[in-house]
């Protein structure tokens, strides 16, 4: 074998040696900048403050009591069962409840009561997870007659599955956000003081055979195809059927 055939193998392997060193730097680099993503992701939101909330607007809402809407003698009642980090429960908040509140609550046809069923976490109440804790706050907010309030910033703000979306931090900051009373606020948020209420819920949406979010209620009897969302034209029918029924 010549020197200068040797030459040239010794330099295809140099140039093999190089090559694989970059690509194991580029592998490196796109796993320190992958973690270090996936840090900030999880990290970022425990740093919120008022002025990182989307603050929706405040609406006239009829006849509020605590987790119900409407007058509390009307002949129909709209029960809906949501966990606050399900994103079918986002979208039946933000599109399907000012319709039954408009149409359905206003006019004395129904009452509108919200139920938790925190079930992404697992399930029963006060296991610390995103829905669970979201559950507490929204609680905590109705001790000071801002339930609803609170179930719209969270929704608002809300983006994914346990991302941190709805971290302890970012739950303090949304009540912080509408002018709750912060000292009673977590007094009650750190001691899961409704983790009783919110369990009961839980359990009422087992008895009734409920398996996702949102389920929807109208006089115990559920509306709409089993894993859809139900729509307004479906629960307006279940409630003129019973108001219809009484006349």
């Amino acid at each position: 074998m010549t020197v200068e055939k040797k030459s040239k193998r010794q330099e295809r392997r140099e140039k093999m040696r190089k090559q694989e060193m970059r690509n194991r730097l580029i592998t490196i680099g796109l796993i320190t900048v992958g973690a270090a993503l996936l840090v900030v992701a999880f990290i970022w939101p425990q740093f919120t403050t008022i002025d990182d909330l989307i603050i929706p607007e405040t609406k006239t809402l009829p006849n509020p009591d605590g987790l119900s809407l409407g007058d509390p003698n009307a002949p129909a009642v709209i029960e809906v069962f949501e966990d606050f980090q399900c994103p079918a429960c986002q979208f039946f908040m933000e599109n399907i409840e000012p319709l039954i509140i408009q149409y359905l609550v206003e006019t004395g046809k129904a009452r509108l009561v919200f139920r938790h069923y925190p079930f992404i976490d697992g399930a029963g109440a006060g296991n610390g997870g995103e829905s669970d804790q979201a559950a507490n706050a929204a609680m905590c907010a109705n001790e000071q007659g801002k339930f609803w309030d609170m179930q719209a910033v969270i929704y608002a703000n809300w983006n994914g599955e346990n991302l941190g979306n709805l971290s302890n931090r970012r739950l303090q900051a949304m009540a912080e956000a509408i002018n709750l009373d912060m000292n009673a606020f977590n007094s009650c948020f750190r001691d899961n003081k409704y983790r009783d209420a919110i369990q009961a819920d839980f359990d009422r949406a087992e008895e009734l055979g409920v398996s996702g979010t949102p389920s929807v209620f109208v006089n115990g009897n559920p509306v709409g195809e089993p894993g859809k969302i139900a729509s307004f034209q479906e629960i307006a029918v279940a409630v003129d059927a019973i108001v219809n029924a009484g006349e």
